[in-house]
């Protein structure tokens, strides 16, 4: 049975990219067929457009009640949504009608260094603060709370005592962009059931 998953997004769309190639590599039931963007002028619409999968922006007003983007998603039979570099909170609406169908990634190993206004390098730079031996990806389902959903997965990599917050974002990012897809290839296949 075929799925369809929707990407969030915000920024240059890096996370976004990978997943589209992943499942397109593929070529099976599961394809990216849409990303949806709350910023104008992000990257992402690029990188979609290159790649042919439709990218469309929604302005902020769309996303307070998210009754627009929900009929987008309903119009488009949307079955999961996948949030890559997404910087605005989900709407109740979505989250109702997609529970643990929606899921986010985290450049730490949640629950420390989470939270609203924690994405990025302000991330890596608050773990280097820290002195933290490792850091790493959380993968985690989406609720109503800034990183505060179940977690799925974590992946680890080491902080290195001369490590700058551009080096370990590079760790970091190489987590990613392996094991994201395949967490998310993983959890398409087991939900079943259509949303639509």
């Amino acid at each position: 049975m075929e799925k369809k998953i929707a990407i969030f997004a915000s920024g240059s769309g890096t996370n976004a990219e990978n997943i589209i190639r992943y499942f397109q590599a593929k070529q099976g039931e599961t394809q990216v067929v849409l990303v949806v963007c709350n910023r104008q002028q992000a990257k992402v619409f690029d990188r979609a457009k290159q790649l042919d999968v439709s990218c469309i922006y929604m302005n902020k007003d769309a996303w307070v009640t998210g009754e627009e983007v929900m009929r987008l998603l309903h119009e488009r039979e949307i079955d999961f949504i996948v949030l890559a570099g997404f910087l605005a909170r989900v709407p109740d609406i979505i989250l109702q009608v997609y529970p643990r169908r929606i899921v986010n990634i985290h450049p730490s190993l949640l629950p420390k260094f989470g939270g609203k206004g924690m994405y990025g390098d302000r991330v890596h730079r608050a773990v280097l603060e820290a002195g933290e031996h490792e850091s790493g990806i959380t993968i985690q389902y989406v609720n109503e709370h800034y990183d505060e959903g179940d977690i799925i997965a974590q992946y680890r990599c080491p902080v290195l005592p001369e490590d700058t917050p551009e080096e370990l974002a590079k760790r970091v990012h190489a987590l990613e962009y392996e094991f994201y897809p395949q967490v998310v290839e993983r959890l398409v296949k087991a939900d079943c059931q259509p949303c639509h």
